[in-house]
């Protein structure tokens, strides 16, 4: 019986080692910035599937296009360029703070997780522990636009209870992406934004037909939320806000990108994040 004890002690003791070691030799290997992994977070034009969470999940689990598109994040990890290593805990559907999903006149149960708790659960996946102090195995963190105003099912509420967002809210989400930025310079990261694509390349009043909205954002609003979020995120000294949906075509069901527009946007950020590693000289 002890000697059983002693090698189940040993062989988890031997565990830890080799992930140590493991653990130790990406630290001590530094590998240049762009050959890190690449963090994202944000809503389903960075990944097009819903959360589970104890077996329940918004809209029943639904994924963009039943599973047939490729998200910003999926094209990252195909992007030729960069090594394919993409920590993605971003959520189709979420917003800037956690919600529950909402019918007409009852939420829940199944929601989002907001946008500091996604980069908080990626933070944790780069981490390494066994360092001191500890280290993150990240440089960059891709944060795409959020759902927040966009349409009815984004407040929390029921959605016969919503309205359109005023101009003072839509300053708020602004100021949640600024937050999410200044959270992830905190951890020695650096943002990228991307800009929200221009309204006339989408069709949001298809977009709230197909999907059964109460009401979708109107062009001027969008206008004010795009311009607004642009200007703040801009003025944070150390993000980068990136135009990578130039050109942005949707796939037919008014808002979410082609496989072809997500491949160009992943190729931008790929430029990029190899620019700024050129200029940092790693």
């Amino acid at each position: 019986m002890k000697r059983n004890h002693l090698n189940r002690a040993l062989r988890m003791t031997q565990g830890l080692l080799f992930a140590w070691l493991g653990l130790a030799s990406v630290a001590a290997a530094q590998p240049a910035a762009a050959q890190l992994p690449l963090i994202v977070i944000g809503a389903s034009y960075a990944e097009g599937t819903t959360p589970f969470n104890n077996g329940v999940a918004p809209l029943g689990g639904i994924a963009v296009s039943f599973g047939s598109y490729r998200s910003l994040g999926a094209a990252l990890a195909r992007q030729p360029s960069m090594p394919g290593h993409v920590i993605n805990e971003a959520q189709a559907g979420a917003s800037t703070f956690a919600r529950l999903a909402c019918g007409p006149t009852q939420c829940g149960p199944a929601g989002w997780d907001s946008y500091e708790t996604q980069l908080t659960r990626a933070l944790t996946r780069v981490t390494n522990p066994f360092t001191v102090p500890a280290t993150v195995n990240a440089k960059y963190v891709v944060v795409t636009m959020a759902n927040d105003c966009l349409h009815s099912d984004a407040a929390g509420l029921p959605q016969l209870q919503t309205a359109p967002c005023s101009y003072q809210q839509l300053d708020e989400v602004a100021a949640r992406l600024v937050q999410v930025g200044q959270r992830a310079l905190s951890a020695g990261l650096t943002p990228i934004f991307d800009v929200y694509p221009p309204y006339d390349r989408l069709d949001m009043l298809l977009f709230r037909q197909l999907f059964g909205l109460t009401w979708v954002i109107r062009p001027e609003a969008y206008n004010h939320l795009r311009n607004r979020s642009f200007e703040a995120l801009s003025a944070l000294p150390g993000a980068v806000v990136l135009d990578i949906w130039q050109g942005f075509k949707h796939r037919g069901d008014g808002l979410h990108p082609t496989d072809e527009t997500s491949d160009q946007a992943a190729q931008r950020i790929a430029e990029k994040v190899q620019a700024l590693g050129a200029s940092a000289g790693r």
